[in-house]
């Protein structure tokens, strides 16, 4: 099923009522369409759950397993120094979720990301520890951090900044404690 198809039968009644012939709009009006048809979708990607039709990935992808247990390994080697209570954060401390981020002075995406995290840790059980990537250089080395901000979750790491909607989809899964 086709993303405009979709929208169309979740619009149906108010299509109907409006009179509007998708049928007949220019490949420009098509375009913003479904330009807007994707914002909200991103925004809101509870709408697509459960539909029919739409694949579902599975993961792990078989070509990155080696890699995958890798990266947990990494994690579990060096939690102890990723979630420690005494690093500089917010949420509840007792939290079921928890998230080390990775950031630096002047890094705009780094302050969005925390304002992100902010504002989820209201909604969801998390702790995020705020982790100076100057401060801990050794422990930054160590996991191979490259592009600010980087998420660390017990058994996931996440390279530069994620929309707060991917955030909330990895909090309702849990992050793997």
């Amino acid at each position: 099923m086709t993303l405009l198809r979709l929208v169309v039968l979740l619009l149906w009644p108010g299509v109907v009522m409006a009179g509007t012939d998708f049928g007949a709009l220019t490949p420009e009006e098509r375009r913003i369409l479904d330009d807007e048809i994707r914002s909200v979708l991103v925004e809101n990607p509870i709408l697509l759950n459960g539909l029919h039709g739409i694949p579902q990935a599975t993961y792990p992808a078989p070509a990155y397993e080696e890699e995958i247990a890798a990266d947990h390994a990494l994690i579990a080697r060096h939690a102890d120094a990723l979630f420690d209570d005494d690093l500089p954060g917010f949420g509840d401390p007792d939290a079921e979720n928890m998230i080390a981020l990775f950031t630096a002075d002047g890094c705009a995406d780094c302050k969005r990301a925390e304002d992100d995290l902010r504002a989820l840790s209201d909604g969801y059980d998390l702790k995020v520890m705020l982790i100076d990537r100057g401060e801990h250089g050794d422990l930054a080395d160590a996991l191979g951090v490259g592009d600010l901000p980087f998420y660390v979750m017990p058994r996931m790491m996440i390279q530069g900044h994620m929309p707060a909607p991917v955030l909330a989809r990895y909090l309702e899964k849990g992050t793997g404690q």
